[in-house]
């Protein structure tokens, strides 16, 4: 299984257009980027290839980095920066499965894979494939099973990623604060490689509106209620026993001096598992 980080920003991504903090200077000297989230995982079995989360970046993510077009796609929610780069569909994909869940989410009376279809029915190649969390499926010769998480006010999903031959395992935390249900982290417990979504550092929510949520041992594990701190996406995966942990999902908002330390992930990062 060879992952590949073609997106690891949050939604505006760093740098930030028309931003001239000392991040996201230092991010154009240093010649790096966060764009919006997206992972590409290749099936080196099969020569099969999925995209997790379809960024709005994903026309430049795919010029950048020597990756192939995706065979299957899986939408985690329908946050603008993990969907709106389905579009891209049009006339670069023949066709192209696209798994979401099947729960309906109280907030907008549709489920995730509703609304992909809804907002891409004028697209002939997008196929959307309806799965039911905690429920396995297949998708590129790999095993895959969506987990609810913490991303209020709407539904989101983590992913576990298996290699059924090599016993290789990805999980995703997706968009989450750190208090995931215990059922959802015994499926992405054990992973090779955990990409865990972290905002800021800790020591920004004060700055929230909503403060910080679930301390542990004096620092705050959530930033607000919607995304993780970086000492809780640390944290998860220690919890899940992780044999790597990067934090993706990152914000410009992050002093300068911090926003390039391990294990802040940055676009363009492989891996092998």
């Amino acid at each position: 299984m060879e992952v590949t980080l073609l997106g690891t920003g949050d939604t505006t991504g760093t740098p930030t257009p028309g931003c001239s903090c000392d991040t996201c200077e230092a991010a154009r000297e240093r010649g790096v980027e966060r764009s919006r989230f997206s992972v590409h995982v290749h099936n080196e079995r099969t020569g099969e290839s999925l995209l997790v989360d379809a960024s709005p970046d994903l026309r430049q993510q795919f010029l950048d980095h020597d990756v192939d077009l995706p065979d299957e796609v899986v939408i985690s929610h329908i946050h603008f920066d993990h969907l709106d780069g389905l579009g891209n569909a049009y006339r670069l994909f023949p066709e192209v499965p696209v798994y979401a869940a099947d729960e309906t989410d109280p907030e907008t009376d549709e489920s995730v894979a509703g609304t992909v279809r809804r907002r891409y029915d004028y697209l002939d190649t997008v196929v959307v494939e309806p799965r039911t969390p905690f429920e396995p499926f297949e998708a590129c010769g790999l095993e895959l099973t969506l987990v609810p998480v913490d991303h209020p006010p709407l539904v989101c999903y983590g992913l576990a990623i298996e290699d059924p031959e090599t016993g290789a395992k990805l999980s995703l935390s997706g968009d989450t604060g750190y208090d995931i249900p215990a059922e959802s982290l015994d499926v992405l417990r054990d992973p090779d490689l955990l990409l865990a979504d972290g905002i800021v550092p800790a020591h920004l929510c004060e700055y929230h509106p909503l403060g910080g949520a679930d301390e542990v041992d004096g620092e705050f594990m959530t930033f607000g209620t919607k995304h993780m701190t970086f000492e809780g996406a640390q944290r998860l995966g220690r919890d899940l026993d992780a044999d790597e942990t990067r934090v993706v999902h990152i914000s410009h908002f992050v002093p300068a001096e911090e926003a390039f330390e391990e294990p802040l992930a940055v676009d363009g990062e492989q891996y092998v598992l």
